[in-house]
């Protein structure tokens, strides 16, 4: 390949270009298979990662297209009809030799990396100069595009807002292009890092002014388009002050989605506020997602049920997050109904709610309204839970794609006397949810009943009736609920037996862990029935990475100290075996926090005798260094002395600092981790913290000061101990942290 110097590649506009027209896509193709591919630009074709899927032939929805070789129509969104049904046609043309040998010689130029930055910015402005009137074809040709990647992310802002008011008129079709997605999504993603300058706020503004504009005329198509759609909402994000990549506002995991509604993640009223926020246009976000929405009636069928535009909806929504006026209107004109009848009583017709209902059983409208409810305001969900879900909980439950929508409901109720109405449908169907595999449901609706202080006692009881039958002893709850899709698909259920080749039930775990927050007084049969399990299915529970949080989960919760030692002493002579696992590191420190000295004991020496090993694991390290195996080793009667003055100390803490709530659950029992049910937990758990530090330290003082005054007497060692203050005092003050030992021990170390 040749490698050419920067003064050869000046810009090329004095020249006269012949574009030749494309007449065949098949011999693009075979040059670029001829060439070679670059590190990192591989786009595979059938992979669908946020709405990409590569073949975007099969999936234009609403009229753009290839039409015939190289031609592209674009359709007149029906709101236009009084113009021309077809906007001019923009013609695909082939990349003339000229300009390909010239973007041929910049890559290989950039992968030399023999040229310094100045004279990097100076190639990038050169060739984007050469690049106008030519926008589509290089943003569109496989090759080049990924030249023009390189370019747009060197260049300057003026360079960078030139080329995208260039082809600002054919951005939509750039973005609903396969490879010319990527180009449109480097140049926002290289607007985004140019925010910081002020002197180039106002060019940007009027830049994506001018993109928006275009896309509001004809906004189905893009919405609809598997490649455009991601755009789109990388086109928000930026209006919206978030970063482009934002897993939150291009499509969160399922698991945080979950985490927020079992209350496992803290979640903020108005939006996540996790997200680092950067400067954004929000006049110009308003302006692009209430012009989109200025569609016809047909129009907002399809974007109702497309899975495309309800990726963009979503991401709209959630930026708009606390914005009530706003969002009054988007939800309105999404659930189908006028703006001027959201302040009416019959805001949404009987008509309208069935069609709602029917929509909700859509794979993309339930995802849609999932995040409806998670963003409506009070006002306007409570609307909602009255004209549409009230009289559809169970049907919409009973559904596989309505039962999310259930899910976010029942996690967003705002009061006790909305829960109270969601348990009169679905409280006396646990048994039912449970057997069409709606887990979800019910997890919710216990984490909900736990968030609102509202039925927990019901809960549990119908929890425990759905998979117990009342002849039956309450030993089988919990195995049966760790495998609920084992034990629902078994015929003769009451011969069921602990299956030894399943996998734990996800959703099982999930809702054993919820129970066990509840008050111990409350899930007794719980407790029992784990306690009450045999070794070896103990021993498998803890291997399980859901089982295992259901242990964790227990010996986090007020249950009494008895009952958890119950448990820690069936995995006795097994913690070696159990730290081996990855989240077997987790559980064994739980199970050392809540232990008494002489159980603590018997952990440390199963570790020990698997150190070698342990410590080549990547968990292994960090539970040694945590649970002090070498003090133990080498020390042992020091780290005895260190476990029990922990103790002591803990006891001291919460005979000080404990509800009388957590004193009555913890009189018989050495301190566990703080559950979620005591009083000011993260301060607690902060505290508990600063002991377990001030003691490790002290400890370690105390060791070289031994070795240091040979002949010293114990006493005047132990005249050193200094109190532990708190950073934090009763009333949550801050406080610093003294360390000055008395004046007596000062004249004793100079001994």
């Amino acid at each position: 390949m040749v490698s050419v110097g920067s003064q050869a590649l000046v810009s090329r506009r004095t020249r006269s270009c012949n574009l030749v027209e494309d007449s065949s896509m098949g011999e693009e193709d075979k040059s670029y298979k001829q060439s070679k591919r670059k590190k990192g630009m591989g786009r595979k074709a059938k992979k669908e990662r946020f709405g990409f899927d590569g073949d975007n032939s099969s999936k234009n929805v609403s009229g753009t297209g290839w039409v015939g070789a190289g031609i592209i129509g674009h359709k007149k969104s029906s709101k236009h009809k009084n113009t021309s049904d077809l906007q001019p046609l923009v013609i695909r043309k082939q990349v003339d030799p000229e300009t390909v040998k010239y973007f041929s010689e910049i890559a290989n130029l950039f992968e030399s990396s023999g040229i310094d930055l100045e004279e990097r910015s100076v190639i990038c402005a050169n060739a984007l100069e050469e690049a106008q009137g030519k926008e589509f074809e290089l943003a569109t040709d496989y090759i080049i595009s990924h030249t023009l990647q390189t370019l747009l992310e060197g260049c300057n802002v003026d360079h960078l807002c030139s080329f995208l008011r260039g082809c600002a008129k054919i951005f939509p079709l750039i973005a609903m292009d396969r490879s010319g997605s990527h180009v449109a999504e480097t140049a926002l993603k290289s607007l985004a890092t140019h925010l910081q300058d002020n002197e180039a706020y106002s060019i940007i503004e009027e830049t994506l002014t001018m993109i928006c504009k275009v896309i509001v005329s004809n906004p189905v198509d893009m919405m609809c388009n598997c490649y455009g759609s991601h755009v789109l909402r990388s086109l928000l994000c930026l209006c919206g002050g978030v970063p482009l990549d934002s897993p939150e506002f291009h499509g969160a995991k399922p698991s945080t989605i979950l985490a927020e509604r079992l209350n496992l993640k803290e979640t903020r009223e108005g939006g996540n506020n996790s997200v680092k926020h950067q400067l954004g246009f929000p006049s110009l976000l308003k302006f692009l997602v209430s012009e989109m929405l200025k569609c016809t009636h047909e129009d907002i069928k399809t974007l109702q049920v497309d899975q495309y535009s309800s990726l963009v909806l979503q991401t709209a929504l959630k930026l708009l997050a606390g914005q009530s006026q706003e969002l009054m209107q988007i939800i309105a004109i999404l659930l189908g109904c006028k703006e001027e009848n959201l302040t009416e009583e019959n805001f949404i017709n009987t008509t309208a709610v069935v069609e709602v209902v029917e929509l909700m059983k859509e794979t993309a409208y339930s995802h849609l309204m999932e995040v409806i409810l998670g963003v409506a305001p009070e006002s306007l969900y409570n609307k909602m839970f009255t004209k549409v879900f009230r009289k559809s909980l169970f049907e919409l439950s009973s559904h596989h794609c309505g039962n999310f929508v259930i899910q976010a409901l029942v996690s967003h109720a705002r009061n006790q006397e909305q829960m109270e109405m969601i348990w009169e449908a679905l409280g006396p169907k646990f048994k039912d949810l449970l057997e069409m595999g709606r887990s979800g449901v019910i997890a919710s609706l216990i984490a909900a009943c736990q968030r609102l202080h509202i039925h927990e006692n019901k809960c549990c009881q119908a929890l425990t009736a759905a998979v117990c039958l009342p002849n039956e002893s309450p030993r089988c709850i919990v195995p049966r609920i760790l495998f609920l899709e084992s034990y629902f698909a078994f015929e003769d259920k009451s011969n069921w037996k602990w299956p030894s080749d399943f996998k734990m039930h996800v959703m099982g775990s999930l809702i054993l862990q919820a129970i066990f927050r509840f008050q111990s007084e409350l899930i007794q049969p719980f407790i029992n029935s784990l306690t009450s399990m045999e070794i070896d299915h103990v021993l498998q529970t803890a291997k399980d990475a859901g089982g295992a949080r259901v242990i964790e989960a227990f010996l986090s919760s007020n249950a009494s100290g008895k009952q958890k030692h119950r448990l820690i002493m069936k995995l006795r002579g097994h913690f070696g075996e159990l730290a081996m696992h990855s989240s077997g590191s987790f559980t064994i420190e739980k199970c050392f926090t809540a232990s008494s000295v002489s159980l603590r004991e018997a952990i440390a020496s199963d570790l020990l005798a698997v150190q070698p090993e342990l410590s080549k694991t990547k968990q292994g390290p960090y539970l040694l260094r945590k649970l002090d195996i070498d003090r133990f080793a080498n020390r042992p009667d020091q780290w005895k002395a260190m476990q029990a003055s922990k103790q002591s100390t803990y006891k001291e803490f919460y005979a000080a600092f404990g509800s009388n709530e957590n004193k009555r659950s913890r009189s018989d029992s050495f301190l566990a981790d703080t559950s979620k049910n005591t009083s000011q937990p993260k301060g607690i758990k902060k505290m508990r913290k600063e002991i377990d530090y001030h003691l490790t330290s002290e400890k370690n003082r105390k060791g070289r000061a031994v070795s240091e005054t040979v002949g010293t007497s114990k006493k005047v060692v132990e005249s050193t101990h200094q109190i532990p203050f708190l950073s934090t005092d009763m009333k949550g003050k801050k406080r610093h942290r003294k360390h000055k030992p008395t004046k007596v021990s000062k004249k004793k170390l100079k001994v």
